[in-house]
Order: structure tokens, then sequence, then C-alpha cells
């Protein structure tokens, strides 16, 4: 990917509305309650390209307005569960408190929410720290004084690609992180104070994983994006040698009980996915088509009370629209029983981030 790409679509992250409008489709069971898994929100900012510092890619604004404009067209979007991005950071104090600025603005716009009456809610945050840091308790502490009762966990990114020009905004993560002993120290002491890690690494990490997720059984991991694919190649997945690694991590992965997986992620660019690049966006089949392989292993291997749906919007926006992603979402949820689909559409997620315990 060059620059000048990398440029290109992160300013379009949720910023492509005449082309979601290329393809419009009826909402499918409207009435169907969704929990989004996994949105992120951000100001318009730069951030660092990790192939030329010299020119930082520029984001698109997508705050509450925006988000609650996709989410309000039909879809029944209940909650949200707010993930860190490095929005409002504070910009002085301790380094390691600076990401707490994060949790106490999500928790702003949760409040803001709630008090507009609107459908949509934050029911969750997420938060960063480095687990590493020899004060972590602290960093914690300084979460949920801040979260408005709604913190949950941390998220802190193991993903990483070697080839700089290949990453967009994630795939820098140290090498080897996982395995850090004092990485796997913060991971299990999250587990104790009852919080979550969510987990972001790609496919063919899936071995690091494992091997954290079992150094920390008493900690839930929940891991982002289906493990993050790296690779599209249109056609049967079955053929597919990216498919065929990925869903052997997939299935070691399911045999640890700690761990659940978000169903999402893979209209992301970073994954080879190519539909951004299509005179209009797929349809909510073209989409089960196209990618369901990865939707319904996952389900078959954890079964669907450890999964959950998210849109990782507004990042995966730029390949599908926010109805056409729940569309298809619904589409592949119904394949299954009553109780199976809402606990794929809302259920798991409720209970896994602990939706309305104070």
């Amino acid at each position: 990917m060059t620059p000048q790409e990398r440029r290109t679509w992160v300013r379009a992250m949720g910023a492509r509305a005449d082309w979601w409008k290329r393809r419009q489709e009826a909402i499918v069971a409207p009435d169907l309650e969704v929990v989004d898994a996994h949105l992120h929100l951000w100001d318009e900012r730069d951030f660092p390209d990790p192939q030329d510092a010299a020119n930082p890619l520029r984001t698109s604004r997508y705050l509450v307005d925006e988000y609650l404009r996709d989410a309000g067209r039909g879809h029944t979007v209940t909650e949200c569960v707010y993930i860190d991005c490095g929005s409002s950071y504070y910009t002085d104090g301790p380094a390691s408190l600076r990401p707490v600025g994060e949790t106490e603005y999500a928790a702003g716009l949760a409040e803001a929410m709630a008090a507009s009456g609107g459908p949509t809610r934050i029911g969750a945050i997420v938060g960063f720290a480095d687990l590493r840091d020899r004060d972590l308790d602290t960093v914690l502490d300084a979460h949920e004084a801040r979260g408005g009762g709604l913190f949950r966990g941390i998220r802190q990114s193991g993903a990483r690609l070697e080839d700089p020009s290949a990453r967009l905004l994630a795939g820098a993560a140290p090498p080897g992180l996982y395995a850090e002993p004092a990485f796997r120290r913060g991971v299990a002491r999250l587990g104790e104070r009852g919080m979550t890690f969510d987990a972001f690494q790609f496919h063919f990490q899936a071995e690091q994983f494992v091997a954290l997720a079992k150094s920390a059984p008493g900690t839930t991991m929940i891991v982002n994006h289906l493990g993050t694919p790296i690779g599209y190649t249109p056609g049967p997945a079955s053929r597919d040698p990216v498919f065929v690694e990925w869903a052997r991590g997939v299935e070691q992965m399911a045999d640890l009980p700690n761990v659940v997986m978000k169903l999402g992620g893979i209209a992301s660019i970073v994954t080879g996915y190519d539909a951004h690049r299509r005179d209009r966006p797929p349809s909510a089949q073209d989409f089960v088509d196209e990618r369901g392989a990865y939707f319904h292993h996952a389900i078959r291997c954890f079964g669907a009370e450890r999964c959950m749906f998210e849109t990782n919007f507004p990042v995966d926006s730029v390949a599908i629209g926010y109805d056409g992603v729940w569309n298809a979402y619904k589409l592949m949820a119904m394949d299954y029983d009553a109780g199976a689909r809402d606990a794929l559409l809302a259920g798991t997620t409720r209970r896994v981030y602990r939706m309305h315990v104070e």
C-alpha cells in the first residue's frame, strides 16, 4: 500500500456516505435487537504513517453524531462497546496515565448519549494501558475512577506486520510482546481484578496468542476481528491457504475456555478485502458469500455463547456500510436457532462486557 493510498483510505473511514448510498437495501429483521461489540469514536486528527513519518495520516471526524447517523437508519442498535483508539488522551502528567483521558472522554460521551434519550447507548468501555507497567494497578484504578461505572478492561495490540508498507493504523506492535513475562503478568492481573483483555493480533500470530491465553487462564480474553486473517482470495474459502491456516488457529483458540471471539473486522482493507475499490458497496448477501465462511467456522468452533458480532466502525466502513454489515450479520445469525441468534447479535456482548453492571 502506497503512502497516498493510506492517506486516501484513512481519510475515508466513516466518510463515504455518497458511496454507501449506491447500495440501499431493506433492513433485515429490523425488530431484532443488536449490540455493537466494537466501536471507535475519534475527532479529525493525525496518525503517524508507519512508512512515512514526515507525512501523517489524517482521519475524518467520526463522533457520536456520525455514529448515530449510521446506527439510526433502521437497525435496532441498543448499545455499543467503546474500544480504545487513542482519542482524547491527557496531554500532560505521567505518560502511563495519559490513556485514562480516553476513558474519561468515553464516559462523558456515554453520559451525554444516555441523557439525550436516544435509542443507542455506550454500555461498556475498553481502554488502553501498557500491561508491562510496574505500576499497572495505579493505571487501572484511574481508569475505573474515570469510567463512570462502564470501564471493563484493556486492549493492547500485539498485531505486527514486518513490512511497514502493509500497515495502516495498526501492525507495529513490538515483536514478541505476548511472550514478555511482564506483559503476561499484566494480562493475568486483569483477570484477578475482574477485567477483560481485548486481544488484537493477525492470524499468523495465533500460536503466540494461544500461549498467552494459557498463561493467564483466569482472564477472559476477547479475540478481536476474527483473529484478523491477512490475505483475501475470491472464491471458495476451503481453497484459500490463508483460510486453512486461520481456521487451524481458531480451533486452537476455541479449546481454551477463557477465550471468546469477536465476529467482524474483516471488511478492513488491511485484510486484503477489495470491496473498497468497487463502484458500489457489496450487498449483504455478497458479503456473506465472500466472507461468511470465516464467521461460520468461528461459530462452529466457539459456539454462539462465546461469539459476538462487531462492526469495527469506522474502520470497516471503507468497504461496507453500517446497514449492510448488520444485514449480513443477521443473515448469518438466522442460520442458527433463536437462542444462538440472539446471543450472537446481543447476548454474548452483554454478558462478557457485564453491561448494566455498576
